[in-house]
């Protein structure tokens, strides 16, 4: 018995339409967060210690401030399909609607916030 038309496989869409997408979003920015996890870690390491002045400055500087600025970003959009695909899963009708809206909503200003709080704005 097949589930989808031999055009949604022929163009790799799924029975929804949408979670292939879905899963390969959440494949590459998992590949990304494998290597910007390592580089955020050793970026961090490198700070503790240092007096507010320094780890100001320390951030400050490209690298540190790139590595810090994509593992947000990156970060942050995985975890917002990742709870998309929760939520799609777990909570049906309207409450679906209006509890990805909140979400997004809420990882979106957290990651709003943590990117003005850079030294570099």
């Amino acid at each position: 018995m097949r589930y989808i038309t031999p055009r949604k496989a022929a163009t790799g869409l799924g029975s929804s339409r949408s979670g292939t997408a879905h899963h390969w979003h959440l494949t590459v920015s998992s590949y990304a967060m494998v290597i910007l996890t390592p580089l955020f870690l050793i970026a961090v390491g490198q700070a503790i210690g240092l007096p507010q002045e320094g780890v100001v400055a320390h951030f400050g500087r490209p690298v540190p401030g790139i590595i810090t600025a994509l593992f947000v970003i990156v970060g942050m959009i995985h975890f917002i399909k990742g709870t998309r695909i929760m939520l799609d899963d777990y909570v049906h009708g309207e409450a679906n609607k209006l509890a990805v809206i909140a979400a997004t909503q809420r990882w979106v200003a957290a990651m709003t916030a943590s990117l003005l709080a850079s030294p570099w704005t």
